[in-house]
């Protein structure tokens, strides 16, 4: 029995066994319980990084979305792992925040057993195998950038596990549009200034042409011995002249109505508290 099932040949391709439980579930949603079928979630994000000359630029946009609503303008997208490696996040803030928080953690554990300056290719692989053990169900997508005893290095990590190891890459729901710059105009072995000025061309990209993506623009310049964590490095969005007013002279509604109750209370016992600060 054995032998006819490893001699059965298994034609490739993508499977469409489950089109039709899915058309029935759809079907019988409302019989379930639920009121709708579940829909897709949206993140908005622009990340990017290149290798320079002397070390990686990272580079993050600072809008965090909930849906349609931008929920903080400045958010820091750009996390620290070690002090010779930083990591742009994408995807579910919280996923990306503790994620790379678990990693930092576990790759100091590392470096004090070890004696030795983390490398890159290490917290890659660890935060590789921790979003496999989890089979995407991480929303974290990630840009991995640091200089080690090897030199500069630049990763791109999607939240299945997978890997990349590119001069330059992109990642968010604004990624088409820095790609698009990168793509006209990096070139190996660029200068410090040049290449922190296409990272924000990048991002600024993706700020103007995605609705997930906007605010500010953050930078980390990472070379060998030393980190500049530019925040905020440019303001792509400035705040415009509001040229209307909202404030109405007192007296323009009229008063119907105005009744006065005093209140008789007697301060039986007052205690005043210090806030603790420590």
């Amino acid at each position: 029995m054995a032998t006819v099932s490893v001699c059965q040949y298994h034609p490739g391709g993508f499977s469409f066994e489950n089109c039709k439980r899915n058309a029935l579930l759809e079907a019988d949603i409302t019989k379930l319980g639920f009121s709708s079928s579940p829909a897709a979630r949206k993140t908005g994000t622009t990340i990017c990084g290149i290798v320079y000359k002397d070390g990686v630029v990272l580079g993050a946009d600072t809008r965090a979305t909930e849906g349609m609503v931008v929920a903080d303008k400045n958010c820091s997208k750009i996390h620290y792992i070690s002090p010779n490696i930083y990591c742009c996040g994408a995807g579910t803030a919280a996923d990306t925040e503790m994620t790379t928080q678990i990693i930092s953690s576990n790759l100091e554990l590392h470096a004090l057993s070890t004696s030795r300056v983390p490398r890159v290719a290490t917290a890659n692989r660890m935060l590789k195998q921790m979003l496999f053990r989890y089979q995407g169900y991480i929303g974290a997508a990630l840009v991995l950038g640091g200089v080690d005893c090897t030199g500069p290095h630049l990763y791109s990590i999607y939240p299945h596990g997978s890997t990349d190891k590119l001069p330059y890459v992109t990642m968010g729901s604004g990624s088409l549009a820095a790609m698009a710059v990168f793509e006209d105009r990096y070139r190996p072995n660029m200068e410090e200034e040049e290449a922190k000025l296409l990272v924000r061309d990048a991002i600024a990209a993706g700020i103007f042409n995605d609705l997930g993506s906007g605010s500010n623009i953050d930078l980390c310049v990472i070379t060998k011995g030393k980190v500049d964590y530019l925040r905020p490095h440019d303001m792509a969005n400035k705040k415009g002249v509001r040229t209307g007013s909202y404030k109405y002279k007192h007296g323009t509604t009229g008063v119907l109505t105005k009744t006065v109750t005093p209140l008789n209370l007697e301060v039986v016992e007052e205690s005043v508290h210090t806030m603790d600060t420590s």
